[in-house]
Formats: C-alpha cells, sequence, structure tokens
C-alpha cells in the first residue's frame, strides 16, 4: 500500500538494471518502505510489501554501481549527487564551536540580507530529515523588512480584536477544562506576551518579529510528522549562523495563525489544512555577543 502524504498518493517507480547489479544486498538492507527484496539471487521490486516505494532515495546512494533508478515523489536519479569529502565536512569541534556560537538575535541591522544567502539557507535546511520520505514541509517566505512588517502588523490587528479571549474573566472560564500546566501557560506566558507585543507595537517597537529583515514561516500538511517544521528551521538557523546572520525562533506567529488567521493564511498563500510550525526571523545581527553560554537539559538518565 502507498504512503499517503500531502503531495503524493503513489509509490515511487523502481528500476534495477540487472547489468550493472551485483546483488550485494546493500540496497535491501536500507530499505525501508520494504518493496525491495532478494529472489533467485536477483533484488525484485514488489510495491505491495508495507509501504511500497517512499522515495527516500536510500538505496539509490547505497548502490555501489548506480544500478538503482527511483522516478516520482520528488525524487530522480538526478538527485543523487557526489559525497562530500571527508576534509570537506565540519568536524565534532567545528560543528560545536557554530553551536555555542548561535544566540537568539532579536536586534538586527536595516541591512537587507541578500537573495544568494536566502537560497543558501533555504538549500542547506532543505538537506534535513523528515517523516514521509519525501518532504510535506512549507516554507513562506517574509523577505524584506516591509515584508516581514507588514505579516506584524496583520496579526497585531487581530489580536487586538481577539486579546478579550485572554482577559482575567475569561482565563476564569478556560480553568475548569484545561490541566494546570496548560493554564499556567495561557496565564503567566500567553496572555502577558501577548498583551505586551500590542502594546510594544502601539508604542512603535516591534516585540513580535523584532524589525527583522527576513522571516520564513515553517508549516506542513496534516500527514506529516508534527517535528516536520521544526527540524529544518534549525538547520535554517544554523546554516544563517556559518553566513554570518543572527536568528531567532518564534512560536507565537504561527499559533496565532491557527487561532484566527483564516484570512491571513489566504493572504499569505498558506493553505487552510496546513498544521502548526515555526518562525524563524533572520538579520545581520547589530549586537555582538562577548561570550557564549552553557545549557544543560532538565535531565538525562541512562538505564
Amino acid at each position: 500500500m502507498a504512503l499517503k502524504t500531502g503531495r503524493f498518493y503513489d509509490c515511487a517507480e523502481v528500476k534495477i538494471d540487472t547489468d550493472k547489479c551485483i546483488v550485494c544486498g546493500l540496497c535491501v538492507k536500507v530499505c525501508k518502505g520494504v518493496p525491495l527484496f532478494i529472489e533467485d539471487n536477483m533484488v525484485k521490486v514488489d510495491q505491495s510489501r508495507v509501504f511500497g516505494c517512499i522515495a527516500c532515495g536510500q538505496c539509490m546512494a547505497v548502490c555501489p554501481n548506480n544500478a538503482i533508478k527511483i522516478n516520482g515523489r520528488d525524487m530522480s536519479p538526478e538527485d543523487v549527487i557526489e559525497m562530500p569529502k571527508a576534509e570537506d565536512r565540519a568536524d565534532y569541534e567545528s560543528l560545536k564551536s557554530l553551536m555555542l556560537s548561535r544566540r537568539s538575535v532579536r536586534d538586527f541591522k536595516k541591512q537587507r540580507v541578500e537573495r544568494e544567502v536566502i537560497e543558501k539557507i533555504l538549500d542547506s535546511a532543505s538537506t534535513c530529515p523528515n517523516g514521509l520520505g519525501s518532504s510535506d514541509v512549507e516554507i513562506l517566505v517574509l523577505d524584506g523588512n516591509e515584508k516581514v512588517q507588514e505579516f506584524t502588523a496583520d496579526i497585531i490587528k487581530a489580536l487586538k480584536k481577539n486579546m478579550w479571549l485572554f482577559s482575567p474573566i475569561m482565563l476564569k472560564i478556560y480553568r475548569p477544562f484545561m490541566r494546570k500546566a496548560s493554564y499556567d501557560s495561557l496565564k503567566t506566558f500567553a496572555a502577558t506576551a501577548l498583551k505586551a507585543f500590542v502594546d510594544n507595537y502601539d508604542e512603535g517597537r516591534d516585540w513580535l518579529t523584532h524589525s527583522a529583515p527576513l522571516a520564513m514561516l515553517f508549516h506542513v500538511s496534516p500527514y506529516a510528522d508534527p517535528a516536520d517544521p521544526y527540524i529544518p528551521a534549525t538547520y535554517a538557523m544554523l546554516a544563517a549562523q556559518s553566513l554570518g546572520l543572527g536568528t531567532c525562533m518564534l512560536g507565537t506567529p504561527n499559533l496565532l495563525l491557527n487561532y484566527f488567521g483564516k484570512k491571513f493564511k489566504v493572504k499569505y498563500g498558506v493553505p487552510l489544512k496546513n498544521k502548526n510550525g515555526i518562525m524563524v526571523v533572520f538579520g545581520y545581527p547589530e549586537i555582538k555577543y562577548k561570550s557564549a553560554l552553557k545549557r544543560r537539559f532538565a535531565d538525562i538518565k541512562f538505564y
């Protein structure tokens, strides 16, 4: 049975060049859709097995003789590219240094982020893993401060109309129907933060998207894994850091779009059916940090 996603309903096509195939079995070992199997000393394809071909591309990537070709579900033989050389890859210390140097930046220069830099960020983010083989992640790119501010103004306008939903009276009404943790988060964070967004905006300060010159809204189809928008957003942040940009991950804009943003979704081309995701703002940092900061998890247990 084909694995259905927001974009695809059928299995990808698998072709095996029997003249090139040495039946090493590597493709069968890495195939998790499970259409590949070995029989009579040949690699065969049966799309009725489990998910059929989900076009993850693993078989093409592992085949020593380029004997397998996948077509469909946003995958083709042209997507097989040379593996980066070991000396060109970041080692642990380099990667850790990049991660340590990243801070959440909320003060940006007025300088616009160049289109070629944006393309590099998107290209890097597209390499991330996802839950369905072919990605169901969609990205709204707000390129330029004027576009980000238009989006921000739309959100603030909607917030003003709906602030009564977060009034003390409404919070008391919600309390019997909510878990304590959800209620505490709504009362101590959401209600306070949303009021701060509106009040500061009216005084000429943008606390929602921080007057950033670039923003990306990551969202996904209803079929996607819930984690799918957050992983490319994280990749995008690290790519931006390597390119000299500062970033900040924002959960509020996409959350508000899902509460009372139907007309905004239509305006900005975000499918109404799509699920919550995350926004990341980018820009050249106005402030330089002198030190990195250590962080730790709430708990780690080895079992």
